[in-house]
């Protein structure tokens, strides 16, 4: 397969774990956004809400290239 790319962007507490190419993080076609995370290393507990293309999905999301992923850990506030 041909790699892909994606656009990542990793909010609040998540920001210092993004890879440098966040811009241009290369996937295989059909990975899920859990196992993209895993393979860079960023905790996968630490990711309470997936945006994909600006609409919430799971971790168990595919990607198959050219989307924007954004991450957000768990928030807490009072």
């Amino acid at each position: 397969m041909t790699p892909a790319h994606v656009r990542l962007k990793l909010f609040a507490s998540l920001a210092p774990l993004s890879p440098e190419n966040v811009d241009r993080v290369v996937i295989s076609p059909g990975v899920s956004v859990k196992a993209l995370l895993a393979h860079l290393d960023i905790p996968v507990a630490k990711a309470h809400l997936v945006f994909i293309n600006g609409v919430k999905r799971s971790l168990d999301t595919r990607l198959n290239g050219g989307e924007r992923v954004g991450i957000f850990p768990p928030v807490a506030g009072g």
